[in-house]
């Protein structure tokens, strides 16, 4: 792609597969996994831990400039650390769930969120000393195709309509896609995205961003399809 690692950026709505297919494409290619959301989870879990009110903008970001935090990004097993705290299970409690959307909306906390992103991808993409020992990273979030990382060698957003990311959301959630399971995860997939779009494009493609649409896939499909897209990039940079 160029003289750097590869740069695979993915975006898309709560529920589409995101996560789970960017680790398996960073396993498989040899990258670093970032999941740029669990950093708005983790700066959630960090002003709560020191008692900052949430709808207080400027407290919250103040804190989160100050954050100690240490994104693990082994594609077998991501991890958030957050002053010396392994807390990659605590910012999927739902505690952490019900209020991110405060912190991911604070445009200060997305611009030093973003700055921290942009240190990470590039440490992936160019250190040797790097986990991926500069091969490259796939980086997932809101975002990462548009803000963060609009030069990326590979610019994917994955969709997938609403009820298939609710029957993935709750069968991940509560083990079942039956209407009680749907019904518990709808707050967490549509309010969040509705909230989050106020502030971040994820629901359409920008220019240059190639769409995969994971509605009637399974994870394998939706990987393959993935790779399809990288390869296909690599290919028209050395044609």
């Amino acid at each position: 792609m160029s003289g750097r690692g590869i740069v695979v950026a993915i975006d898309g709505p709560s529920g589409s597969g995101k996560s789970t297919v960017s680790r398996q494409v960073a396993g498989r290619l040899g990258l670093a996994y970032l999941d740029t959301g669990a950093m708005y989870r983790a700066a959630t879990w960090w002003c709560r831990r020191r008692e900052v009110e949430l709808d207080d903008a400027a407290a919250v970001a103040e804190t989160v400039r100050h954050m100690p935090l240490s994104m693990v990004t082994d594609p077998a097993g991501p991890r958030v650390v957050c002053d010396d705290v392994d807390i990659t299970a605590a910012i999927r409690e739902a505690d952490v769930t019900a209020v991110v959307s405060k912190v991911a909306t604070n445009l200060e906390v997305r611009a030093e969120l973003a700055r921290l992103q942009r240190e990470i991808i590039a440490s992936e993409s160019t250190d040797p000393a790097s986990r991926s020992g500069g091969a490259g990273v796939v980086a997932e979030g809101r975002d990462i195709t548009t803000v963060v990382a609009p030069d990326a060698d590979v610019r994917i957003l994955l969709v997938a309509d609403e009820n298939a990311r609710l029957a993935r959301r709750a069968r991940e959630r509560h083990g079942s896609a039956d209407d009680t399971a749907i019904a518990a995860t709808r707050d967490e997939v549509l309010r969040r995205d509705a909230d989050d779009s106020t502030v971040s494009a994820f629901l359409t493609a920008a220019d240059g961003v190639v769409t995969v649409d994971s509605s009637t896939l399974g994870i394998e499909e939706t990987v393959a399809a993935v790779l399809s897209v990288i390869t296909e990039a690599a290919e028209a940079v050395n044609r």
